[in-house]
């Protein structure tokens, strides 16, 4: 099913709604979609380099507002429709571990992750973020800060290096990410641990 959804959502970059289309998957992602923006977002910035960051202001705008409608999920409508979710895209298990463990702080370093990596999934985060009712203006912020910094990034890389850069990015853009967000959540550690240990961090 899941190769199904990527080869659809790419065929979506040949369409003259293409970018009507770019804003309703950023949107779906962050709640109720398995396949990501960036699956859009890359042929149709190659395809037109001087849209890329149009394109990438389009995906965030869309991102965010998915995100929003994630977190209402998650604050209004978790067991009636936020958990169906979950449970048919195999995320429940993964989800519950994440809530079991989950605190204030540790909800900022996801909403980062998530935002820049897919680490975790979006639409387990933001979902989460409604269930634990995290600042909804924190919230927002994050998304708009972690998703535009994702795509605006990539958009920047393709209009300057185009198709050169595409297979290093299709390729290693999961690896990269990965590194990022494992770094960021490195720098979480050990900022926490200095601070517990009454070292001064600064």
């Amino acid at each position: 099913m899941l190769r199904a959804l990527y080869d659809w959502t790419l065929s979506l970059a040949a369409r003259k709604s293409a970018e009507r289309w770019l804003a309703v998957i950023a949107f779906v992602e962050s709640s109720i979609f398995l396949v990501t923006a960036d699956v859009l977002f890359l042929p149709m910035s190659l395809a037109k380099p001087s849209r890329a960051y149009r394109y990438a202001l389009v995906a965030t705008l869309a991102s965010t507002l998915g995100g929003i409608a994630g977190y209402a999920l998650g604050y209004f409508a978790y067991e009636a429709i936020a958990k169906p979710i979950l449970m048919f895209y195999g995320k429940l298990e993964s989800f519950e571990a994440l809530k079991a463990c989950a605190s204030e702080d540790t909800l900022v370093l996801l909403l980062v992750t998530s935002g820049l990596a897919h680490l975790p999934p979006i639409k387990v985060v933001t979902i989460l973020a409604g269930v634990a009712q995290v600042s909804f203006v924190f919230f927002l912020l994050s998304c708009i800060i972690a998703r535009g910094a994702r795509f605006f990034a990539l958009a920047w890389a393709l209009q300057r290096y185009g198709e050169t850069i595409k297979t290093f990015i299709e390729r290693r853009l999961g690896l990269l990410a990965g590194i990022a967000a494992a770094l960021l959540i490195g720098l979480y550690l050990a900022v926490k641990y200095l601070a517990a240990s009454g070292t001064p961090t600064c």
